[in-house]
């Protein structure tokens, strides 16, 4: 009789078994759309026979059923790490190719609409000039062309202000972000150590913390380590972001505007408030981006353009002055420049057309008549080895080629962040006919546990009920 009460427990473990493993199989199929999700198997465990002293050197006897012991997670913490670092990288090259990508738009070079086209109208409207000294109409051109480069000057270097401001900004948001996800990876962290403790499942929460993670590591590049009470360490250029349940905060300082001194900095908020080392992620990207010009060219891509637009306009102003005060104006002035810097503002947004007419340009020489050679001379300035136009050249070329390395480096980096994700979701992914195979796997289970259980029900009645009754009247 033990025996077979022995059969009826491990019948029942059998049905449990079976209806833990349906739970899970549909918990799966539920969450096949769900984003983050990590599929997961119950783990179980055959229950050895019991070795009873009565029953010692009898037949030997069949085990005691199976022990549901966890819902595992299929995840690989090799290849979420993978997914991680990729994310980093691919956030930051993505970050530095679309600024350079809009910055390389702004310039609408080549085209009409560039500066290159503007400056090439400008050196033609002084070689006109010089060929009809006195036609009002050819003098109107010219203040029309030069008026037209100090608009494009302005407008291009007002353009590059506005879009570091739109960075930075972002940035700003960027680190909100981070401090954000830190709070709530530290707040997971107690949840699942607790459930842990208290023997619980805390997979999904697991799911919600690796999202977290990764959002991190798109962010500032951030890594993980587990540890044994399930928690996880995020950690940044090496330093803690989350350690535990505690949290740290990053805070953004330094220049407000691409004119400031000093560089735009990221700092923790705690303890030393040393500067935070980002490994890679969007932050650091546009940080790069933000960074002050270098006298070598190598500084931010903004602020290197801005510097570009203002020394265009700098040598513009010099080269064109030197030579128009050697002129004189049909009024008779000498010394006189044509165009203007103004104080206070940079140099590309401050260029100003000194003449508001003709009378204003220095088209005569010193005995008062009709001079060209001093418009062709500066007409002639755009073919100088030291020219404006070269500088600008110069510039764009620049641009042109970091924009097209930064979209070639963004879109492999995408490419290895989508591989690795393939191969995480090969592990991690629900996959609808594996769950289905494991569904009706599990459902035969439960209907072979459920025949059992009534075989031993029947043998029971027959053996309490049933025993002692033959031949009776």
């Amino acid at each position: 009789m033990v025996s077979t009460f022995g059969s009826l427990a491990t019948a029942s473990s059998g049905l449990a078994a079976a209806r833990a493993g349906i739970d899970v199989a549909g918990q799966n199929i539920a969450n096949a759309g769900t984003t983050g999700y990590t599929r997961q198997r119950v783990t179980q465990s055959a229950v050895p026979a019991a070795q009873t002293g009565f029953m010692r050197g009898t037949a030997a006897l069949a085990g005691q059923g199976v022990s549901v012991d966890g819902i595992a997670r299929l995840g690989s913490l090799t290849l979420d790490a993978g997914v991680r670092a990729a994310a980093g990288s691919s956030a930051y090259a993505t970050a530095r190719g679309t600024g350079l990508d809009q910055l390389e738009a702004g310039l609408h070079e080549p085209g009409s609409d560039g500066l290159a086209t503007k400056l090439d109208g400008l050196w033609s409207a002084w070689s006109d000039l010089a060929t009809h000294t006195d036609d009002p109409g050819a003098a109107t051109a010219l203040l029309g062309a030069a008026r037209t480069v100090a608009a494009t000057l302005a407008s291009g270097s007002e353009a590059v202000d506005a879009q570091w401001s739109s960075v930075r900004s972002t940035v700003a948001g960027q680190v909100a972000q981070l401090n954000d996800a830190a709070e709530q990876v530290a707040s997971l962290n107690g949840r699942i150590r607790s459930a842990l403790a208290g023997g619980a499942s805390a997979n999904e929460l697991m799911d919600q913390r690796d999202q977290l993670t990764e959002q991190i590591a798109s962010l500032a590049g951030g890594t993980t380590r587990t540890n044994a009470d399930g928690t996880v360490d995020v950690l940044i250029g090496g330093n803690p972001l989350v350690q535990g349940t505690d949290a740290r905060s990053v805070a953004l300082g330094g220049a407000t505007k691409i004119g400031d001194a000093g560089a735009v900095t990221l700092s923790w908020t705690s303890g030393s408030g040393s500067a935070v080392a980002l490994d890679g992620g969007s932050i650091a990207g546009n940080v790069s981006l933000l960074a002050p010009a270098r006298a070598d060219g190598t500084g931010g891509a903004l602020a290197q353009a801005s510097a570009a637009y203002d020394a265009v306009a700098t040598s513009l102003a010099t080269q064109v002055n030197a030579l128009h005060r050697t002129g004189t104006t049909p009024g008779g002035a000498t010394g006189t420049d044509f165009f203007g810097l103004t104080a206070g503002v940079p140099a590309a947004q401050g260029l100003t057309v000194l003449p508001t007419d003709g009378d204003g340009i220095a088209t005569r020489n010193a005995a008062g008549q009709y001079d060209g050679s001093l418009a062709d001379a500066i007409g002639e300035l755009g073919k100088a080895v030291d020219a404006p136009d070269r500088t600008w050249a110069t510039f764009v070329a620049g641009v042109g080629t970091a924009s097209r390395s930064a979209t070639s480096e963004a879109t492999l980096t995408g490419l290895a962040l989508t591989n690795a994700r393939t191969q995480q979701q090969a592990g991690a992914g629900v996959d609808l006919d594996e769950e289905n195979v494991a569904l009706l796997t599990y459902q035969h289970a439960y209907q072979g546990a459920a025949r059992v259980l009534t075989a031993v029900d029947e043998m029971l009645d027959t053996l309490i009920n049933r025993v002692g009754l033959v031949g009776r009247s």
